[in-house]
């Protein structure tokens, strides 16, 4: 670590202490006894996400709570809710390791992420995503939803018409 003062490059490390984002060091120069203050903080790995069509792109938090909010608009959702299901998606994402992810699977994450928190955001994300062409196969996908429904879960359930 190079003295802001003297830019020698020997420094001795006097108090360090956790922050929320990294860690924050106080030092002194060994050559001109000042002391600076230096920060370490976990670097973000570079996501890309392969397209449909073969293009990549970085991967794009906001462009996912965008999409998570649209699907997720007018929902009696919990505050904060729907960063969080961004946050984990993020999290898994991180934690495969791997540099490049179809989108593809970052859809088939939200929608298991929305299957969990909303059934109404979920159906509304799958037109989309699923890219509906008619009312068959809207009805073939809430009929997989209502499969999956169990009474325990703690969300509005769905209407059963028989």
């Amino acid at each position: 670590m190079k003295c802001p003062y003297c830019s020698s490059e020997d420094s001795k490390v006097v108090d360090s202490r956790d922050t929320t984002d990294g860690v924050r060091r106080r030092r002194e120069c060994i050559n001109c006894q000042e002391r600076f203050t230096t920060y370490e903080r976990l670097q973000p790995v570079s996501l890309y996400v392969i397209k449909k069509d073969g293009r990549h792109e970085e991967f794009n938090k906001e462009k996912l709570l965008t999409g998570l909010r649209k699907a997720c608009e007018k929902r009696p959702l919990n505050a904060g809710a729907i960063e969080a299901v961004a946050d984990e998606i993020e999290a898994e994402l991180v934690q495969m390791g791997k540099p490049e992810i179809p989108s593809s699977h970052i859809g088939d994450m939200v929608m298991n992420h929305l299957r969990k928190l909303d059934y109404i955001a979920y159906i509304r994300f799958a037109s989309v995503y699923r890219d509906f062409t008619d009312i068959t196969d809207l009805k073939n996908e809430v009929d997989t939803l209502l499969s999956y429904q169990s009474p325990s879960e703690a969300q509005l359930t769905l209407p059963i018409n028989s």
